[in-house]
Formats: structure tokens, C-alpha cells, sequence
């Protein structure tokens, strides 16, 4: 089986890579997923037809979420569950930046200051939104981490899908009644302020690690200086995009909710040295391509390895997991209607498989019965 383009980087360049960076033990667990995905280290599969008796055996694959072979089924699952949830509303995609000057500090404390981003966007959004001057009720927000830009520089920015209603303290459902969520301006700044009244907390604290490269803010001088030059910077949030309740705001978030920092596609060659890969240029609109080395490639890459059991889509307002079914209920009763029922709930994979890609596991491709592969068993040796 030929070996994927992310693969082979993998391949050229991981040894030299983990000499040179001391990768963490779950980067080296991502590595050797996406270095050993369908190639036999996970086990193999081995169906076998009852009619004509052909016997396929296929290489198990490693389901790791940073591997680009293994996103598919989890994006259409996701959406299809987060399509069932869509009220009649209009959506707005809002994304929140922070300046390249906090990134040393955020890489250093990885867990800790990725959940602030979740709470400081839903805080802001949230509270904003209870205002009468914009919606006056409780928003659903999904959120997406991401780590990356175009050319996988490190570049950590919050995705957020907000509905254009939201329940009222006293449940009733109001709606946004402008064009716009809410105003740039007041977003930023206030995502600003919480953002660093929390990480100065935190400093006080002594939760924090100062990078070797920043260590000059171990001084309380310094920091308080650094602090105060962050407050004169503009952090660039945005609301980009507007949508109305029919899914496709779902489907658009969807992209964002399961991507990884690169995906084959983007890879246009690999030899042994170097790999080019595409990288859209936002400010011109362009597409160019990016050359660097297979190492170069593979520590961008593992910057974007998030923390062990790091939640990386999170859901507030009326989406949080704890009111969830019981809000959604109360908002399809006072519109009239639940638009959208989930399709892939409940299925099994192979009825997944089925169902969205026409893809039927259970028929043999020799004799062409469709309902003869049944599947006979698992081995970690490949049998002859």
C-alpha cells in the first residue's frame, strides 16, 4: 500500500526531528499513530465471504485525532449530531485572536491557557449578548481550538458559531434583530480585558511557566511592562460570516471542528530533504507554495499536538452539556418545530459508511453479494 505524503515526511524526517526537539510523550504517541496508520501495527481485520469464501484483510487504522487518514467519519458524525441542534436563526462565525507576542507564553502553558481562550470567548460573548442593545437573551455557541495558520506557523485563535437567538431569564426565545451580533469593537475589548485580568491572576498565582526565551518576565517588573503593551494592542476579533438556521452553519463549522493543522491534499511533492505544500495567503487572497524541510515540517506540525485529553470543541449558553436537551426541547416547542433529526445517531460504523458514502462493508467485491462479508476476526499478523 502506498504510503501517504504526511507519511512519508514522517518517514524522512521524524528521526532526525526527535534528536534534534525532544518531542513530549504525546507528540511521540501522534507520530507514531500517523507513521503507523493502516500499515498493520494497529492489527488487521479479516472478513470473509459466505458465498464465494474471498477473505479480505485490511489494515486497521489508528483513529488518532491529529492523523489526516482518520477524520472523515468523525466530521460527518459530528456535523450530523450538531445539525439536530440548529435552531431557526440566523448564525454568526466570530473568531478570536490574541497578538504573536503572548504565543512563547501560551505554547509554555499549553493546557492551562487553551481553556482560558474557551472561557475568556464565551464569557464575551455571553455577556455581551444578554444586553438589550444586542440580543437581550442566551446565545448556543460552539467553539473550536485552533492552533495554526496557512504555512502551520503557531498562530492560537478560538472559531465560534453563534446563534442569532437565545433564551431569555424568563425562556422566552428572542432574536437578534439587526444584521450583526454584536459590534466589533466592544467584542475585542472586552475579550481583551478578561483575557488579561485572568492571566496576570494567574501570574500572581504562580500557575504560570515563563519560557527560557521570555525569562526576563520572571521579573515582576517586566511583566507588569509586557502586560501593559499587550493593552495597547489590537487583539483582532472579527464576526466573518452570517448564516440562517438551515445547516449550513453546522457545515461550515464542521470543516474547522475536525480539521488538522495539514491535510495530504495540500502536500503537492515530498522527497527526501524537502516538502512543498499549498498555503493560502488571506491578506492578497492568493494560493502560493511553501517549500521547507521534511524537519522543518514535522516540528511545525507537532507544534499543533494538543495536550492529552484536551477538549477542543467546547459548547456554552443554551448548547452547554449540562441543559442542553432540556433548552433545545424548549426552543423547538416555542418555534413549532424540530427542522433537523439526526440521521447517523445510533448507527453502527459500517451503517455510517452506508448511509453517507454508499459504501457497503458487507458486500464482496468478487462475487458482488451484497450481505456475504461477514467479518471472522482481528490479528496483529498479517496472514499470507
Amino acid at each position: 500500500m502506498e504510503r501517504a505524503k504526511i507519511q512519508q515526511i514522517f518517514d524522512n524526517g521524524w528521526n532526525d526531528y526527535s534528536e534534534r526537539f525532544n518531542p513530549s510523550p504525546v507528540q511521540s504517541r501522534a507520530a507514531f499513530c500517523l507513521m503507523n496508520c493502516k500499515s498493520g501495527r494497529f492489527g488487521y481485520n479479516i472478513s470473509r465471504c459466505d458465498k464465494c469464501e474471498y477473505t479480505d484483510i485490511h489494515a486497521n487504522s489508528c483513529r488518532n485525532r491529529n492523523c489526516p487518514n482518520c477524520q472523515a467519519v468523525l466530521k460527518e458524525i459530528w456535523i450530523d449530531a450538531r445539525s439536530s441542534e440548529v435552531i431557526d436563526a440566523d448564525y454568526f462565525h466570530v473568531v478570536f485572536t490574541v497578538p504573536a507576542q503572548l504565543n512563547p507564553l501560551i505554547y509554555a502553558n499549553q493546557k492551562i491557557l487553551y481553556g482560558l481562550l474557551h472561557k475568556c470567548s464565551a464569557e464575551t460573548l455571553l455577556e455581551l449578548c444578554s444586553n438589550k442593545k444586542y440580543l437581550g437573551a442566551t446565545p448556543g455557541i460552539i467553539q473550536v481550538l485552533h492552533t495554526w495558520g496557512q504555512e502551520l506557523n503557531y498562530h492560537p485563535h478560538i472559531h465560534c458559531i453563534v446563534s442569532g437567538a437565545g433564551l431569555t431569564s424568563a425562556n422566552e426565545l428572542r432574536h437578534c434583530t439587526r444584521k450583526f451580533l454584536v459590534r466589533i469593537e466592544p467584542l475585542a475589548k472586552k475579550f481583551r480585558g478578561k483575557f488579561m485580568d485572568y492571566l496576570k491572576q494567574y501570574y500572581d498565582d504562580k500557575r504560570l511557566i515563563i519560557p527560557e526565551s521570555d525569562k526576563k518576565l520572571r521579573n515582576s517588573y517586566h511583566w507588569y511592562d509586557y502586560c501593559n503593551r499587550l493593552y495597547q494592542i489590537n487583539w483582532n476579533s472579527e464576526i466573518r460570516e452570517t448564516f440562517n438556521g438551515n445547516g449550513n452553519a453546522i457545515a461550515y463549522l464542521g470543516r474547522y471542528a475536525n480539521r488538522i493543522a495539514v491535510t495530504n491534499t495540500r502536500i503537492i511533492s515530498v522527497d527526501s530533504d524537502s516538502v512543498t505544500f499549498k498555503a493560502k495567503d488571506y491578506k492578497t487572497g492568493t494560493t502560493k507554495n511553501v517549500t521547507i524541510s521534511c524537519v522543518e515540517f514535522i516540528r511545525r506540525f507537532m507544534m499543533h499536538v494538543l495536550p492529552s485529553g484536551f477538549q477542543k470543541i467546547r459548547y456554552y449558553g443554551f448548547l452547554n452539556n449540562r441543559y442542553k436537551s432540556k433548552n433545545l426541547r424548549l426552543i423547538f416547542k416555542l418555534q413549532g418545530q424540530q427542522r433537523y433529526t439526526a440521521r447517523l445517531a445510533g448507527l453502527s460504523m459500517d451503517e455510517v459508511l452506508k448511509k453517507v458514502w454508499n459504501y457497503n462493508i458487507h458486500q464482496c467485491p468478487v462475487c458482488g453479494c451484497s450481505n456475504s462479508m461477514r467479518h471472522v476476526g482481528r490479528t496483529y499478523t498479517l496472514i499470507e
